[in-house]
């Protein structure tokens, strides 16, 4: 398995899934987010870990919200110079 920073791994055993911040000879270096918010770091074995897998659905809502921003923000620029009109 190659992994690079950025990659988001799962321990084979299950748990959050983790960040891959470093890759080293002696383990790969993780970062996640506890229940509480708190910031965890860890260096694991590349034997416990597996690239986590993604939901194509959850990637495609996130970018439908992006796209929804972005039309909402040009109506809203609409408004704005209708309403400058009408006030000149």
């Amino acid at each position: 398995m190659d992994l690079k920073p950025g990659d988001v791994v799962i321990l084979k055993s299950g748990g959050h899934p983790l960040t891959v911040a470093e890759v080293g000879e002696d383990g790969v270096e993780c970062v996640w987010m506890g229940s509480e918010g708190d910031l965890y770091r860890e260096t694991l074995p590349l034997a416990v870990l597996e690239i986590a897998e993604t939901d194509p659905d959850d990637e495609e809502e996130n970018e439908d919200e992006d796209n929804g921003d972005e039309e909402d923000d040009d109506e809203d620029e609409d408004e704005d110079d209708e309403h400058e009109s009408k006030v000149a």
